[in-house]
Parts: structure tokens; sequence; C-alpha cells
């Protein structure tokens, strides 16, 4: 996990937010990282992240058992086209019966697969590359949407 962190941490313009004890976060979330493309180091409103990585169960999103120690999930947004090519399905077609469980394994994310997320249990070996590999391209398509937000309105 720390080295998919410190890979991220290295990305120009990204923010990597881990919400610990008596912060603004709820509970829930302590401990799991939130990655953004923030060049200014704030927090952008109304921006979700590109990616995440969560170390707990939530209450929706329980079928990849990531309560006991030393289990974790990465997730990431990509394109409909990497996706595809990730899955062999459509975000929005998702049929295939998958063991969200596993670990060190490429699949749809198990809540958020149809909208184009991507997720790895506990990358490993087989995984590792592709996972910080994706979340560069998450980070590059974070950038870019940023910039079209930013550029002056032509009349």
């Amino acid at each position: 996990m720390e080295q998919i962190i410190a890979a991220v941490r290295g990305f120009v313009g990204a923010l990597v937010v881990i919400p610990e004890p008596g912060g603004d976060f709820p509970e829930l979330a302590w401990g799991d990282a939130f990655f953004y493309y923030a060049p200014d180091g704030q927090m952008p409103q109304n921006v979700q992240p590109y990616g995440t990585i969560i170390t707990k169960n939530y209450p929706d999103d329980a079928v990849s058992d990531l309560d006991p120690p030393g289990r974790w999930r990465v997730n990431i947004h990509v394109d409909r086209a990497t996706f595809r090519e990730l899955t062999g399905e459509k975000p929005r077609s998702l049929t295939r019966p998958r063991d969200y469980a596993v670990a060190d394994s490429v699949m749809p994310h198990p809540v958020y697969g149809a909208l184009g997320w991507i997720s790895v249990v506990n990358p490993g070996e087989r995984t590792t590359d592709t996972v910080v590999q994706l979340l560069r391209s998450a980070h590059d398509a974070a950038r870019a949407r940023c910039v079209r937000r930013h550029e002056p309105r032509r009349s």
C-alpha cells in the first residue's frame, strides 16, 4: 500500500489525502487514501478523487472482505476502452460473476464498476505495475479535466 501511495505522491500536482482521527472526515474514512489532482495542494471542491485505497469494509461494500488484517483495495477510475480491455466487459453491461475478494487481480469495482471504476485487492506481483500505470493515466485525465475547467471561456 505504501508503495502505491508513494508512487502517486510522485505525480506532479498530486494530492494524497489520508483522513485521521480528529479531522474533518467521518471515522469510516480514517486510514483510507484519496487521490486528487490538486497542483495548489488544496483538496478540490466538487471533484471526486480519481483513485482511492480503502482498508476496511464499508456498509454497502463488503464483498472484497477487507476487514481481516492486511487486506486493502485500490480503486481507480478508468476510461471505457481501458475498462473493457481490463475486464472484457463494458462498464454498464457487467454480467460475469466474480469473486471480488480475490487478491492481486484486476476487476470491476464491486459497487462502482458500472461507473467505470476498477479495483484490485492487495495488488501484488501480477498487478502492482498495472495499478501504478492506471493511476498515472487517471491522474493525467484528472489534470486534463482541471485544465479544461479553468480555461477562459471564449465568446
